[in-house]
C-alpha cells in the first residue's frame, strides 16, 4: 500500500531559523529519507518552497482564478512530502514517528487511494 507522509509546519518557521540551521535540519532529513529508500520504502520525496511564491488556481464557470502567495489566511503549509510503500497503516504511523521532521512539524498520514471512496 502506498501512505503519504505530508511534512506540515507553521508558514513563518523557516523564517525564524539561520540559514545554517535549516541546512541541518535539511540534512537530518535527506539522511532519513536515504534510510528509507536503502530499506526500499521510499518511492518519493520532495521539500517544498515557501507558500510565497507559490499559486492556487481554480477554474469556475470557465474562467481561471489565481491567487498568488503568500496565502494570508494559512497558519500551516505543507513543507515537503514522503510517499512510502508498505504494507499496513501502522508502519506508515512508525515511520512518521520516527522521522526528524515530527520533532519541529506535525506529519500528516495519509493512505493513497481514489478521492471517491
Amino acid at each position: 500500500m502506498a501512505y503519504m507522509l505530508f511534512i506540515v509546519e507553521p508558514t513563518n518557521q523557516r523564517n525564524e531559523r539561520t540559514e545554517q540551521e535549516g541546512q541541518v535540519l535539511y540534512e537530518r532529513m535527506s539522511n532519513y529519507a536515504d534510510d528509507l529508500r536503502e530499506r526500499g520504502l521510499l518511492l518519493a520525496c520532495e521539500s517544498l518552497k515557501s507558500t510565497r511564491d507559490a499559486v492556487r488556481v481554480q477554474v469556475r464557470g470557465g474562467q481561471p482564478r489565481l491567487l498568488d502567495g503568500p496565502f494570508a489566511e494559512a497558519k500551516e503549509m505543507v513543507g515537503g512530502f514522503l510517499l512510502l510503500s508498505v504494507d499496513t497503516r501502522e508502519e506508515a504511523v512508525a515511520i512518521a514517528t520516527g522521522c526528524p521532521a515530527a520533532q519541529w512539524c506535525t506529519v500528516e498520514v495519509r493512505e493513497v487511494g481514489p478521492c471517491y471512496q
